[in-house]
C-alpha cells in the first residue's frame, strides 16, 4: 500500500514538472523528495493510527473431530457419496460392526433376568420366614395366656400341679419356636441382601451394566454432532477404528454462522482508537475487484504470545516474543452468498474510526486498488516448459 502511494506521488511530481515546466536540478529534486518523504510519512502515520489496515484477515471456522466412542471395524459409511454436502444433526456418518456389542447386551440381559428370578426367590423366602415368625409369635401369645390362666387356677387350688407343668412346657416351647423362627427370618434377610431405593443391589448393578452395554451398542452408529458437512473423507468400510483422541475417523465442519468468524490481525499500536461498531471493509483474494462492508464486533483482549499454561518449568524468555498482533472480530454487512467464499478464505481488512474521517477516503481507494491487484496471479504460468509439454 505504501508503494502505491509512493508511485502515485512520483507520478504526480512528474506531471507537475512537465505541466509547469519546472527545471529539474538538485534543488527542485531535493525539495520534491524531502517534501514527499515528510508528507507521505505524516500521511502514513495518521492514516495507520486512525484507519488501520491489515493484510492478514481470514474466515476461521470450527471443526469437530469425529472420534468413535467404541472400537470396531467399519461396515458402512453412508456419507461416502455426500462429502461437502450439508448434513443435519443426527444423520448417520458411519457404522461399526455391532455384533460384539450385541453379544454383550444379550449376556447382560440374561444375567439381569437370572438376578431378578433369584431376587424373587429370596424375597419369597423372606416373606415365608417372616410369616413363620408371625405364626410363632401368635402361638407364643396363646401359650402365654394359657400359662397365666393355669397359674391363677393353680394358686386357687382349682387345677393340679401337673396341669401347670404342661402349660409351662408349652410356653417354653413356644418361646423356643419364636427364637428359631426369628433366626431363620434373619438368615433369609441376610441372604436376600441390601436394597438401593427399594431395589435389590444385584438387580441395580446388572441393570446398570446392561444400560452401559446398550450405550456401547448404540455408539456403533456414529452420527453428525450438529449441522455441517464432512470433507476430505478417507474412511471406508473395513477400516478398524478406535476411540483414540489423536486418531479421529473424520473431520466434521460446522457450517452454522455462529461457528465461523472473520478475524483480522492488526499491529497493536494501530488499534488504540478502534471500538466495537466501527465501520470497516474487507476484500477477499478469491474475489478480485470487490470490497465488502463490515463492522467491528469485538477487539479481542488477548494476544497469543502472552498466554501461560500450567507446567513444571518456569517461563524462559529468549528474545522478543512472537505472534504480537492483536485480533479484531469483524461482521460482514454485505451479502457474499453470491460468491464462492470457502471457509478459511484469506483477505485484507481496513477499519474506519471517527477520527480524521477525511483520510478514510484515501484508505478506501487504496483498499480497492489492492483488490484490483488480485486479478493478476501467475500460478500455472511459471515453469511453463514442463506444463506446456504435457499438451503437445
Amino acid at each position: 500500500m505504501e508503494i502505491l502511494l509512493v508511485l502515485t506521488y512520483a507520478a504526480l511530481c512528474y506531471a507537475i514538472f512537465k505541466i509547469f515546466r519546472i527545471p529539474v536540478n538538485q534543488w527542485t529534486l531535493v525539495t520534491a523528495v524531502l517534501g514527499g518523504a515528510v508528507g507521505l510519512a505524516l500521511l502514513f502515520i495518521t492514516m495507520a493510527y486512525n484507519h488501520p489496515f491489515s493484510t492478514n484477515a481470514r474466515i476461521y471456522f470450527a471443526v469437530t473431530p469425529v472420534l468413535p466412542a467404541v472400537k470396531g471395524r467399519v461396515i458402512e459409511v453412508p456419507v461416502e457419496d455426500r462429502t461437502n454436502q450439508h448434513l443435519e444433526a443426527g444423520e448417520v456418518l458411519f457404522k461399526i460392526d455391532p455384533k460384539p456389542y450385541e453379544y454383550v447386551v444379550a449376556q447382560k440381559r440374561a444375567g439381569l433376568a437370572d438376578a431378578e428370578a433369584n431376587v424373587a426367590q429370596l424375597r419369597a423366602s423372606v416373606d415365608q420366614a417372616s410369616a413363620a415368625t408371625g405364626k410363632a409369635k401368635a402361638q407364643l401369645q396363646l401359650a402365654q395366656e394359657n400359662y397365666d390362666s393355669q397359674l391363677t387356677l393353680f394358686q386357687k387350688n382349682v387345677v393340679a400341679k401337673a396341669t401347670l407343668d404342661t402349660a409351662t412346657r408349652n410356653f417354653d416351647a413356644a418361646k423356643q419356636t419364636v427364637a428359631e423362627a426369628a433366626a431363620a427370618e434373619d438368615r433369609a434377610r441376610q441372604a436376600f441382601g441390601a436394597l438401593v431405593d427399594g431395589e435389590h443391589t444385584a438387580v441395580v448393578r446388572l441393570r446398570n451394566e446392561l444400560a452401559d452395554a446398550q450405550y456401547d451398542l448404540d455408539q456403533t452408529v456414529v452420527r453428525a454432532p450438529t449441522g455441517g458437512f464432512v470433507t476430505e473423507l478417507a474412511l471406508r468400510p473395513g477400516v478398524y477404528v478406535v476411540p483414540a483422541p489423536f486418531r479421529p475417523a473424520m473431520v466434521f465442519v460446522n457450517d452454522s454462522q455462529r461457528d465461523r468468524a472473520l478475524v483480522a490481525a492488526f499491529q497493536q499500536n494501530t488499534l488504540q482508537r478502534v471500538r466495537p461498531g466501527n465501520e470497516g471493509e474487507v476484500l477477499f483474494k478469491g474475489i478480485p475487484g470487490r470490497v465488502f462492508k463490515a463492522k467491528v464486533r469485538l477487539v479481542i483482549d488477548a494476544i497469543a504470545s502472552g498466554q501461560l499454561q500450567t507446567t513444571g518449568t518456569l517461563v524462559n524468555v529468549e528474545g522478543p516474543p512472537t505472534g504480537d498482533r492483536a485480533l479484531v472480530w469483524l461482521d460482514l454487512v454485505d451479502d457474499v452468498s453470491g460468491y464462492q467464499v470457502p471457509l478459511g478464505s484469506e483477505g485484507e481488512a481496513a477499519i474506519y474510526t471517527e477520527h480524521f474521517h477525511e483520510l478514510s477516503l484515501l484508505r478506501k481507494i487504496l483498499l480497492r486498488m489492492r483488490s484490483w491487484q488480485n486479478y493478476v496471479f501467475l500460478e500455472g504460468h511459471g515453469g511453463g516448459g514442463g506444463g506446456s509439454g504435457g499438451h503437445h
